[in-house]
């Protein structure tokens, strides 16, 4: 599947082999030349991508309470694991929206993807989200998940990521950085990356 990612982003080689395969996470081992000439064993790991959404109505901005179990509540912005092989982010996105929040929205645009640890094949596309076309009951996880929907300012919001208090939001700092006001985020380019088959 065609991805546009960091330009910096790592991968695992080709030449790696899958030594573990858990139902998240996948750990790959390979042999890696050194600048020595030695060859030691390296490791990473892959896990599904997650997309997130920011869905903005009017100046306001949706955000979750999401509890799961053995999980303290968290707050951040809808979204989730990329949960069939052929699926892209966009449909993972629009999809998980639908289940979390129940909105169905006309405008979407990739505005930011990271790679939040570089030592596992993880990405975290980041789509703005606009102009809400439908509305219905939320479709939820009833036994592994319970998800409230909140709507806050840009700048309550730029202030919870900016603090660092969320840890779900915290890979979403340096784009909260270029982002001053909700101007800023409605305007914000398309994600320039790399493009790559993964």
């Amino acid at each position: 599947m065609r991805k546009v990612v960091p330009t910096n982003a790592s991968f695992i080689p080709d030449n790696a082999s899958c030594a573990f395969k858990g139902d998240i996470f996948s750990v790959y081992t390979w042999p890696q030349a050194m600048f020595d000439g030695s060859t030691k064993q390296f490791e990473m790991l892959k896990r599904p991508d997650t997309v997130q959404a920011i869905i903005v109505k009017g100046d306001q901005i949706l955000l979750v309470h999401d509890e799961q179990p053995g999980r303290s509540v968290r707050t951040h912005f809808p979204g989730g694991r990329v949960d069939l092989e052929d699926e892209s982010w966009l449909a993972a996105a629009e999809r998980e929206i639908l289940e979390e929040t129940g909105l169905t929205l006309a405008n979407w645009k990739l505005i930011d993807v990271q790679q939040p640890i570089v030592k596992i094949e993880w990405f975290t596309p980041v789509y703005l989200a606009t102009n809400i076309t439908a509305e219905i009951p939320q479709n939820i996880d009833a036994g592994g998940e319970k998800i409230e929907v909140i709507w806050r300012s840009f700048d309550a919001v730029r202030a919870s990521v900016i603090s660092g208090a969320e840890p779900t939001m915290q890979y979403l700092l340096p784009l909260f950085n270029r982002l001053q006001s909700l101007d800023d985020l409605l305007n914000a380019p398309e994600f320039a990356g790399q493009e790559v088959d993964l």
